[in-house]
């Protein structure tokens, strides 16, 4: 298994903003389904936001629609959760997983619905912490 890289977790007031970044030494997200998961203890993992790399298409939860945008930067190779007016319930341990993607199945859409089992690398985590 890969292990993916996350950071810029943090502990924030309501309303501002954070970016978190997934990266790996060696590791290319070019034409890989990548996904950007949150875990509160006691609750199941939720899907946030997804893209595929191989032509940027993104997919997001409602509850981060307009304020979370994620995005693939092919010079870093590293994936951007960018997250504005945040707020308490957005608190969590968040973790990138990315997968190989078929290209002609490839949307963000369908990033979205691949089973977690499918993702063979992950991330440890990376803390947001929202306060009101």
């Amino acid at each position: 298994q890969v292990l993916l890289v996350e950071s810029g977790g943090g502990s924030v007031q309501d309303g501002t903003s954070l970016t978190l970044s997934c990266a790996a030494p060696a590791y290319t997200f070019s034409s890989k389904c990548v996904v950007w998961f949150r875990q509160t203890p006691g609750k199941e993992r939720e899907r946030v936001a997804a893209i595929y790399a191989g032509h940027r298409s993104t997919w997001y939860t409602d509850s981060v629609k307009d304020r979370f945008r994620i995005s693939y930067d092919d010079i870093k190779d590293a994936v951007w959760l960018q997250m504005v007016t945040l707020k308490p319930e957005d608190t969590a341990m968040y973790y990138c997983a990315a997968s190989p993607c078929p290209e002609k199945l490839c949307s963000g859409t369908f990033c979205y619905g691949r089973s977690q089992a499918s993702f063979g690398a992950w991330g440890q985590g990376t803390q947001v912490t929202v306060s009101s």
